[in-house]
């Protein structure tokens, strides 16, 4: 369900920083891949590898702390909490314990109009669920356990660290791909200059390898995307075991209803969104279509 506002905001950080230790890489001349004889391809796959997972990794560490600044998320304290707020701690936890988390994940509610709720964090013990007052407000409660069971499921499945060896994955053959057709591409602007001198790399090298690798990581988004419908599968199975299958039918049959609630307007967190796309904008959904969320539910 949430994974969406999740995938879409981790793809975004990580794409500014993995191209942030680039511009400092090559600001501090650290080029071990480039040799008089053109580019050694072992040395480089090597260097955008430890680039690669670093930048998807650096994006877990901080994906609650963006998350929570991102969508206004006001924390709950379970010691204080009261009325709509205690039972909704109370819930998360039943449900938390019933897939057998030992460490109870953080609980907020922001303010905003769409049906909507998300989980994230860099660990099973550094989780946050995180619920619209859109949503609490107009499901019933056998839909918003269904809901939750779902966001908890994502948590025990670990999808969070999982997506994150995907997109280190994506990351290193994104630089790898895109410093290659940077030197090819530059050595014809810059007139085919002399491997001699490989390691005076021109303005063109950097501009090229750039946009290279902004142009990849958004082609690596299908890969990402693929990957995070194959998890919403496995999500609802889990709140199906967690919550009851009738309430996660029931939480989607509700999503469907009310997919005008949602609100996608808002490009940088557009991708948590519950619901899916069709024709080929599906390809670039991190979610399924409801109708084959609903359908795989009731083991068709």
């Amino acid at each position: 369900m949430g994974m969406i506002k999740r995938i879409f905001l981790f793809v975004i950080v990580n794409i500014l920083v993995v191209t942030t230790i680039s511009l400092v890489l090559n600001l501090l001349g650290v080029r071990p891949y480039l040799t008089r004889s053109g580019i050694d391809y072992q040395a480089l796959l090597a260097m955008c590898s430890v680039v690669g997972f670093t930048g998807a990794f650096i994006s877990l560490a901080i994906s609650r702390m963006m998350a929570k600044m991102m969508m206004g998320v006001q924390v709950i304290d379970p010691a204080g909490a009261r009325g709509q707020e205690r039972d909704l701690v109370n819930l998360v936890h039943r449900l938390s314990q019933r897939a057998g988390l030992t460490v109870m994940p953080e609980v907020g509610i922001y303010q905003s109009p769409e049906v909507n709720a998300f989980a994230t964090g860099p660990s099973k013990s550094r989780a946050l669920v995180a619920v619209s007052t859109g949503l609490l407000n107009s499901m019933n409660p056998q839909a918003v356990e269904g809901v939750l069971g779902h966001e908890i499921a994502h948590i025990a499945n670990g999808d969070m660290v999982t997506m994150t060896l995907i997109q280190g994955i994506v990351n290193t053959f994104v630089m790898f791909f895109a410093r290659i057709a940077a030197w090819i591409l530059s050595s014809y602007l810059d007139g085919n200059r002399n491997r001699e001198e490989s390691r005076s790399i021109g303005w063109s090298y950097y501009l090229c390898s750039y946009v290279f690798e902004i142009l990849f990581s958004l082609l690596g988004m299908f890969v990402v995307c693929y990957f995070s419908r194959r998890r919403e599968f496995r999500a609802d199975a889990g709140s199906a075991q967690f919550a009851g299958r009738d309430k996660m039918i029931s939480a989607l049959e509700a999503l469907k209803s009310r997919y005008e609630a949602i609100d996608d307007s808002h490009p940088s967190v557009a991708t948590l969104k519950i619901s899916g796309r069709k024709g080929f904008l599906s390809l670039l959904s991190t979610h399924p279509s409801l109708d084959e969320r609903i359908a795989a539910l009731r083991g068709r």
